[in-house]
């Protein structure tokens, strides 16, 4: 009885160890969640002008800034021509592009080991003030893809006078890689 004791209480703690260490070694990868939740990353743009879309230095890749591009449906500046919620559309259009750039350079969205700094301009109608809300889009979609952990990051949204093309944002990101 005594050994039927000692087999079951091993077995459970061998059970224990192997569920922690497979859910530590196992979390639902980044490409995994892009494929669960139907996302579909966009052709990545060519630059428009003298610049790289990214460089890596060390352990980071530096993204140049980045619009939804021309031939998105809302223009011109948030609390004018483009409603917030039409501006978080947006914003969540232009991490779309981001994340295909960062899988361009790095080859699997799998490398990024944390989203560092986000740094959201927002095309602003004077007296505009919720560029926060606007570029939550872009942030809400960093976390659904990278989860809690990796996605979180740190960041400024701030109102610009105009940005290149009449975008309605323009968002930059620093991300850490292995």
């Amino acid at each position: 009885m005594k050994s039927l004791i000692n087999v079951c209480v091993c077995g459970m703690l061998a059970l224990v160890a192997t569920s922690d260490c497979a859910l530590a070694q196992n979390p639902t990868s980044a490409e995994a969640r892009l494929k669960e939740r139907n996302i579909a990353l966009p052709a990545v743009p060519p630059p428009v002008a003298n610049y790289v879309d990214s460089v890596q230095a060390g352990k980071f890749l530096f993204l140049a800034g980045n619009t939804a591009g021309p031939q998105w449906k809302f223009k011109g500046k948030v609390g004018k021509d483009v409603t917030l919620e039409e501006g978080y559309e947006t914003a969540r259009q232009v991490g779309l592009i981001m994340l295909a750039k960062v899988r361009a350079a790095l080859g699997n969205l799998d490398r990024v080991k944390r989203v560092v700094k986000v740094l959201g301009m927002v095309n602003s109608a004077e007296g505009f003030g919720d560029q926060p809300r606007v570029i939550h889009g872009f942030s809400d979609l960093m976390v659904e893809v990278f989860g809690e952990e990796i996605g979180e990051h740190a960041r400024s949204a701030v109102g610009m006078a105009g940005l290149p093309g009449n975008a309605a944002v323009e968002v930059e990101m620093t991300v850490e890689v292995e």
